[in-house]
């Protein structure tokens, strides 16, 4: 259960600071948020593109391609996350594209181990891949074509349980390497080329359906980053509205860092699995990914800081930022919330360096791997740190109305056992 990590009454108290610049910190941040879905759109398409030639040819090497597709287009989408929790438009479709955890047995074959339908999940093992018809709430389905519009009307968070993520980045990463099966052992998971082969050489069974469920969500990926692309550029919907209003723009973007340092990435994707032991809290479980998306998390709050994204091709877009404005009302909190961001950056980046070396992070979560856990936790309460300087450039403002999302694994311990 997530709970709401509400700015000091402090905030009522301090009038508003006549700064110049607003406007112009604004339209910097839509800058940024359109180069960084433009450059997510592209990469997708890179994507879309490699998914294209495993179908068209399967084999050992257009699998490892794919792979390697996914993993870069995760670099540019990470660093929107912290355009998320302020702007209603972003959240409100996020789970399109970046849901997890997810029961994986909704789309594809699973160990047994896996288990099967629960009181929680009835679809948890409904494998649409291998069923050309199915009943899912009451209702016998047609699924002989998997399409995009089955994949996000009609399967995605099916009886409102969010466990069943049918579309995004995630349905597609379970179908490019298939479960880790070893747990807070090294390795991700090993699903074989020969899961899209044709004829004789299919393994798992229905290798045409699983190319078709996957090419349907690789489109769906595509279409759904080109609308959010286009409600950032000129004339778009976030765009308008933001620079609309400047000071409802700035608390946005402050709501934006807070909710993500503190309550979703330091609480929910960090803390609680080292809490629970668990590599099913990985983000980026099925490949073995989860240090780069948390260390571009990190990025991506400090792009929104500082003003500053660099693209996918090595420019930069920049411009006037969060932290002109704060240093012109408060040097010291300026200086103090920069540090805290480049040091959450440096421990999420040794994260990143101990995992690309060979320890991957569901062995940093492995019951009584102290080193391990000292190491995430050391990223957790820097995270937790520079989410109170943020507070303290909230307040410097004089923003009202602003609460940063919670995590029960932050603020109340005991209910995560409970």
């Amino acid at each position: 259960m997530k709970t709401t990590l509400a700015i000091s009454a402090l905030a009522c108290a301090i009038a508003a600071p006549a700064l110049a610049g607003k406007p112009e910190v604004v339209a910097n941040y839509v800058a940024i948020a359109h180069a960084s879905y433009d450059d997510s759109l592209t990469t997708a398409r890179e994507l879309q593109s490699a998914i294209d030639a495993l179908i068209a040819d399967p084999s050992a090497q257009n699998l490892t391609a794919a792979r390697a597709a996914w993993k870069a287009a995760r670099v540019p989408y990470m660093q929107t996350e912290a355009l998320r929790f302020g702007n209603a438009i972003v959240d409100d479709w996020e789970g399109k594209v970046n849901a997890w955890p997810l029961d994986e047995g909704l789309i594809d074959y699973v160990d047994p181990s896996y288990g099967g339908a629960s009181d929680e999940n009835e679809y948890a093992a409904l494998n649409v891949v291998s069923q050309k018809s199915f009943t899912l709430s009451g209702n016998q389905l047609d699924a002989a074509k998997i399409t995009p519009e089955l994949l996000s009307d009609t399967l995605h968070e099916a009886d409102a349980i969010e466990a069943n993520v049918a579309t995004g980045y995630h349905a597609i990463e379970f179908l490019l390497w298939g479960q880790d099966l070893h747990g807070t052992d090294h390795g991700a998971g090993e699903r074989p080329w020969t899961d899209y082969a044709q004829g004789e050489d299919c393994t798992g069974g229905n290798c045409d359906r699983r190319a078709a469920y996957l090419k349907a969500a690789a489109d769906l990926l595509v279409s759904d980053l080109e609308w959010m692309t286009a409600q950032w550029a000129e004339g778009g919907e976030a765009a308008t509205a933001l620079t609309a209003d400047p000071d409802a723009a700035i608390s946005a973007m402050l709501t934006g860092m807070g909710s993500l340092s503190y309550g979703e990435l330091a609480g929910e994707r960090m803390k609680l699995g080292v809490m629970l032991n668990d590599p099913e809290e990985e983000h980026d479980c099925f490949s073995d990914n989860t240090h780069d998306s948390h260390y571009y998390d990190g990025i991506g709050i400090r792009n929104v800081y500082l003003g500053e994204y660099t693209r996918v091709d090595g420019s930069v877009v920049t411009g006037e930022s969060l932290s002109s404005l704060v240093a012109a009302a408060d040097p010291q909190i300026d200086a103090s919330l920069r540090a805290g961001l480049n040091d959450s950056v440096a421990k999420l980046a040794r994260l990143k360096t101990v995992a690309e070396a060979g320890t991957s992070y569901d062995q940093l979560l492995a019951r009584g791997n102290q080193d391990g856990e000292a190491l995430i936790l050391a990223a957790v309460d820097s995270l937790v740190s520079q989410t109170r300087d943020i507070e303290r450039a909230v307040n410097v403002l004089g923003l009202q109305d602003i609460g940063f999302e919670g995590s029960d694994s932050l603020d109340n311990p005991d209910a995560v056992f409970q």
